[in-house]
């Protein structure tokens, strides 16, 4: 998918960069920088910076990335954060986000992974770093094609709103299925598509086909037109990636997975109704006995359609995230 939070070290990551929370001077420092550092050889690193430093906060360096999986490191400096500058602070936050972002594309790079940057000593609260992070991201991918990593080493560094969290895990409470029977109604709402017992035969299976639904991909397209949206508004918005959507829809019978039909139903703006009737048409149907679908259907409940912000609350609850790639 374009945009992705992980927990997962950022210097043994894959991809064709990564971003380093630096300090001005581009010195070897603690936490994050630290360890870019010591991954990717100190000394080589080192000499490679002093050859660029010093920048300014917001602003952004490149160096190779030596002994890193990543071919580049870009180096961004981010704000000391002080309450009573609170928005100058957001706003070269964003700075070096996007800058990040920008220099990423120039060196034509198609992958980068991001720290949660200024949220270690420099003192950004993590909440609202997270949300200017996946703010500024969010309107880059508007105008870019490119894969993108938030990377969050340690789950308790990472924070979302308590008043969102409080609100989802109480519908969950209130629906979140734990044990129960599972009637021939409830065995319809599975993740899975029911399976027949025993093989039809020719004449009836002629008729089955005769009588089945329309293929998965000209509901969606229908759906898409219904809305008045665009294609790439629509794959955008549920964070899906270009090159997925393009076989959706040249597919003509290509299923493709639940959280990847359930990120379209988010880029749609459909209601439950509407949701159900996309993943019938793929096979799937929401459960109150997956937390998975319980959290998704709050936020279609509530018509929250930002997928960004659900994918941090699943992420928080140790869920699959929506999307697909």
């Amino acid at each position: 998918m374009p945009f992705k939070i992980i927990r997962q070290d950022i210097t043994k990551l894959k991809v064709d960069a990564i971003v380093n929370a630096a300090n001005p001077d581009l010195r070897r420092g603690g936490g994050v920088c630290g360890a870019i550092f010591a991954a990717a050889g100190a000394r080589q690193l080192q000499m490679a910076c002093d050859q660029l430093t010093p920048i300014k906060t917001g602003e952004v360096a490149v160096t190779p990335g030596y002994d890193l999986p990543a071919k580049l490191i870009i180096h961004a400096v981010g704000p000391v954060y002080r309450v009573e500058e609170k928005e100058q602070c957001r706003k070269l936050l964003e700075a070096a986000y996007r800058n990040s972002l920008e220099a990423a594309i120039a060196q034509d790079c198609e992958s980068i992974a991001f720290p949660l940057i200024s949220s270690g000593i420099y003192g950004y609260p993590k909440e609202e770093s997270l949300h200017v992070a996946t703010d500024a991201i969010r309107t880059f991918l508007e105008d870019h094609e490119l894969k993108v990593y938030l990377t969050v080493f340690d789950r308790a560094a990472f924070r979302v709103s308590q008043k969102l969290l409080g609100a989802v895990q109480s519908f969950i409470d209130e629906n979140y299925v734990k044990n129960h029977d599972r009637t021939a109604a409830q065995s319809f709402r599975t993740e899975m598509p029911v399976m027949r017992e025993s093989l039809p035969s020719e004449d009836s299976l002629d008729a089955h086909f005769a009588e089945m639904d329309e293929p998965f991909s000209q509901t969606l397209f229908g759906m898409i037109d219904a809305k008045g949206k665009t294609d790439t508004e629509v794959y955008k918005k549920a964070n899906i990636d270009r090159k997925l959507f393009s076989k959706i829809r040249s597919c003509k019978n290509y299923l493709p997975s639940k959280k990847t039909v359930l990120a379209l139903a988010i880029g749609l703006e459909l209601n439950l109704d509407e949701t159900d009737q996309l993943l019938k048409q793929a096979g799937f149907a929401l459960s109150h006995a997956v937390k998975f679908d319980v959290i998704v259907e709050y936020f279609i409940i509530q018509q929250k359609y930002d997928i960004f912000q659900i994918n941090e609350v699943l992420f928080a609850y140790d869920q699959p995230l929506l999307g697909g790639k």
